[in-house]
């Protein structure tokens, strides 16, 4: 677990402390102060709002992921998320030394970094020269939201998916994982990840549609989810079924799902992928932003 740093840790380039300035692990008395941080930006801040909802703290999990917390004179001004992953909240890029720092200490390796762009790569330029090589890097990801009726009819086949159709469902999600990352997310094992897809589908977050012969046609999920957000995640389609002008269908299915949860829907594409920017934006998601991810 990451210590408690205070003040501020020395830059490695052996510039002034800035007054008043201070890091450390945020504890559960720092929750609200937290949520009151991540609501400044809903959209960009799910993924730690929709922890907050679950877990009801800011303090560490049990298993070591923590927070760590950038102070001036006291309030809490920056934040980021150091766990499986790296995820910066309302985080000035200034800060990214800092950050990084703390981050290093904790001996984890990270298996990415993602959020706002300008605090994302900011941070992968300090932790590259701590030792962290990136193996790629994904400067431009348009964040899109929609906040009301998709402008294209919803496929009717999508609904939520079913634990009975649980092995079915897993090969689909591990399929789009591999496109997207490039690995196995079995590497190491098969239980981490299937506990995560399960769970998914336990809790309503899992949309899928199964052809007669319960063969996956298109799937995708609600990977974070408050009571004003939901962010689309693992939009995939069939290999045997693209290419036939079905997405526009499915995905309006998927905004008319998850605005039974949450009136506003978001996701976050890679700007390369002119294909799905295209077909988000004739279902109706407009560009409120800009992500960056970066892959160790």
């Amino acid at each position: 677990m990451l210590s408690k740093v205070a003040p501020w840790l020395a830059s490695r380039k052996d510039e002034p402390d800035p007054p008043g300035i201070s890091v450390r692990i945020l504890d559960g008395g720092d929750t609200a102060a937290l949520r009151h941080l991540a609501e400044q930006d809903r959209v960009a801040n799910v993924f730690i709002l929709a922890h907050l909802r679950t877990a009801g703290t800011a303090a560490p999990t049990s298993g070591g992921a923590g927070i760590v917390g950038v102070f001036d004179d006291g309030t809490l001004v920056g934040a980021c998320w150091a766990g499986a992953n790296l995820v910066p909240i309302q985080l000035d890029p200034g800060f990214a030394p800092l950050v990084a720092e703390a981050a290093n200490r904790s001996g984890r390796r990270y298996a990415s970094a993602f959020g706002p762009a300008d605090a994302v790569l900011a941070l992968h330029t300090e932790l590259a020269e701590l030792g962290h090589r990136a193996h790629e890097i994904r400067p431009d990801q348009p964040l899109m939201v929609i906040d009301g009726l998709a402008d294209v009819p919803p496929n009717p086949g999508l609904g939520l998916g079913d634990l009975a159709d649980f092995e079915r469902i897993l090969p689909a999600c591990a399929a789009m994982f591999e496109e997207e990352v490039g690995y196995s997310p079995f590497l190491g094992g098969r239980e981490f990840y299937s506990r995560r897809v399960e769970g998914l589908i336990r809790q309503g977050y899992s949309l899928v549609h199964l052809n007669e012969a319960k063969e996956v046609v298109f799937k995708a999920e609600l990977g974070a989810v408050t009571a004003e957000v939901t962010q689309v995640q693992g939009v995939w389609m069939n290999p045997q079924y693209r290419g036939k002008g079905l997405s526009s269908g499915y995905m309006s299915a998927v905004v008319e799902q998850a605005q039974k949860i949450a009136p506003l829907t978001s996701l976050y594409v890679n700007g390369f992928n002119v294909r799905a920017r295209s077909t988000y934006e004739r279902v109706g998601f407009r560009q409120v932003g800009t992500f960056a991810t970066v892959l160790f």
